[in-house]
């Protein structure tokens, strides 16, 4: 399938029309990184500070700690960690060993964490001593020989480093971990390792490096193959939209967790490539996240729609100078608009909404960073990504028709972990090339410029017009009040499906369903707008701060 790239015309100046991509693994990201600038602040963590000639010591050493410990090339070991030192060391030091890393949620149940190391058939467990509770509750079932601990003081400066346990214990937050002959001790591991050398385990680009679970939107949460090169060639992309940062001496505020594929791409894959220096926060909270900018002059900060809401509605925000921010990627969910304007107007960067998911690596396209952004547009596909808009017999649709999202390019994954059926049906080689078959509705303008319109399972059928709740929500944003939404379809004797919206209002406003409902039909047709309003405290979202529609949806269909 061959189609044209009217979106070539909009990018901006340096910005690539093609790529070469390097041959090499991911953990060559770090290694050029220390070379040219040793010396350079790499982590910053609660007042912790590393280097980027010792971050590759300490991934060297782990890495060589690993090896002793049995692990060998093409063994998944699992990392369950907030953002800290510690997680990039693993997942560096995984990667020269030639291992295959697997995400995990520091939030998972113990069911959760169960299905995704049997699944995986991890043998190695890095994580939290907070966690480990939930481990014990299925260590009997899981293929998990060797568990690296590590606490929260493990990297943290004096006197916080002696602090924090104490506290801890005081708070009732500290969990004991007693000594068995599995359970090895991360810092421990670095101190006493054999070598700082780097592993002489060859890797190549088409070997596997990870495996990201999705999140389980279309069913069981299932692992999708990411190799060297997907991860290679989307940083690769991904960089060169803003040519001008390469080695600048940016600021990457890492609060977006690195255990999502966009936190790992972004937050810490690309600020590596750059040398860039990362502010780790083990988890969004407003004051801490506002205190950072502000303190360590942060220039990009890559997060979700929800983190930027809070900021903009922060009672204290005019307190904090966040002037330093230059652009801000937004991702993982709908961006609306208002909340684009209004954060912007806050700190004189720029706000972009993208697009990518799991299986892509993930970026997939941006709104250029000087060119123009186009009202509820995703952008544009960046370079070395190419998008088209399919229909259910996989052909090009005409250009501002609706059809789904399918993404070629070497960032789309090998396929999903021991899935072959699931493979082939995402997987097509349509006119000779693979493409990516996403489950996103969209449509591409005649400039090539893409609007989202929704997932088809998302895609409400309301007296048989369909309505896709994106275009509901950014309407519903638009009302002073609401500082939260998300629509869903619930059943209807007369429609079949009607719209209901979930709202969270902001802090000292009011509003009537009734209010909302007369608001949106000014501004959609009847069908479209929302026959129940329900308002709540807050929504359901995901570790990453995606409002979780699924879950409203179960909820629904439970009673």
């Amino acid at each position: 399938m061959t189609q044209p790239h009217p979106w070539l015309a909009h990018y901006d100046a340096g910005v690539p029309k093609s790529l070469i991509y390097p041959e090499s693994p991911i953990q060559s990201l770090l290694e050029g990184a220390a070379k040219r600038a040793p010396e350079r602040l790499a982590l910053e963590f609660l007042g912790y500070t590393m280097t980027y000639s010792a971050l590759l010591e300490n991934a060297r050493k782990f890495a060589n700690s690993l090896a002793e410990l049995g692990v060998k090339k093409g063994d998944r070991v699992a990392i369950m960690l907030p953002n800290c030192p510690q997680f990039v060391i693993a997942f560096y030091g995984s990667m020269l060993l030639g291992a295959v890393v697997v995400n995990t949620s520091p939030l998972y149940v113990a069911r959760e964490l169960e299905h995704q190391l049997r699944d995986s058939g991890a043998e190695t467990l890095i994580m939290m001593n907070l966690f480990y509770p939930r481990y014990r509750e299925i260590a009997a079932s899981v293929p998990v020989k060797r568990v690296v601990m590590t606490t929260v003081s493990d990297f943290l400066p004096f006197p916080k480093n002696l602090l924090y346990p104490v506290k801890a214990k005081r708070d009732g937050t500290w969990v004991e971990v007693k000594p068995e002959p599995f359970i090895h001790q991360f810092k421990k591991l670095l101190e006493k390792s054999v070598s700082s050398a780097a592993p002489k385990t060859t890797v190549q680009p088409d070997d596997l490096a990870l495996l990201q679970y999705t999140g389980g939107t279309t069913g069981t949460p299932k692992g999708a193959m990411l190799s060297h090169r997907n991860l290679m060639s989307n940083v690769t992309s991904a960089s060169s939209w803003s040519p001008q940062t390469v080695d600048a001496g940016e600021v990457m505020l890492g609060v977006i967790p690195f255990f999502h594929v966009y936190g790992m791409t972004v937050a810490m894959n690309m600020a590596i490539k750059a040398a860039a220096s990362i502010i780790l926060l083990p988890r969004f909270q407003i004051k801490d996240v506002l205190e950072a900018i502000y303190k360590h002059k942060v220039t990009f900060f890559p997060g979700v729609p929800t983190m930027y809401v809070a900021i903009n509605n922060h009672p204290e925000l005019k307190k904090y100078d966040l002037s330093s921010i230059k652009i801000c990627l937004s991702g993982a969910a709908a961006l609306p608009l208002e909340v684009a304007k209004t954060f912007e107007g806050h700190t004189g960067g720029q706000l972009l909404e993208g697009y990518g998911l799991t299986e892509c690596s993930p970026c997939a396209t941006n709104n250029p960073i000087a060119g123009q952004r186009r009202e509820g547009s995703i952008g544009v596909p960046i370079p070395g990504v190419e998008l088209a808009i399919l229909s259910e017999s996989l052909e090009p649709m005409p250009v501002g028709e609706i059809g789904e999202i399918a993404i070629s390019g070497h960032h789309v994954m090998q396929g999903y972990w021991q899935r072959p059926e699931e493979t082939a049906n995402s997987i097509k080689d349509i006119g000779g090339k693979r493409w990516l078959l996403t489950g996103d509705m969209a449509k591409m303008d005649s400039e090539g410029y893409f609007y989202i319109v929704d997932r088809k399972k998302d895609m409400i059928d309301a007296s048989g017009f369909n309505v896709y709740p994106r275009e509901v929500e950014e309407v519903i944003y638009k009302h002073l009040a609401v500082k939260e939404c998300v629509v869903v379809g619930v059943p209807d004797e007369y429609r079949g499906e009607t719209v209901k919206a979930y709202i969270v209002l902001r802090e000292n406003t009011t509003a009537t369903p009734e209010e909302i409902m007369e608001f949106c039909k000014g501004q959609l047709a009847s069908y479209k707008a929302p026959k129940q309003v329900e308002f709540r405290l807050e929504l359901p979202k995901s570790p990453i701060g995606k409002i979780l529609r699924r879950a409203l949806r179960d909820e629904v269909a439970k009673g």
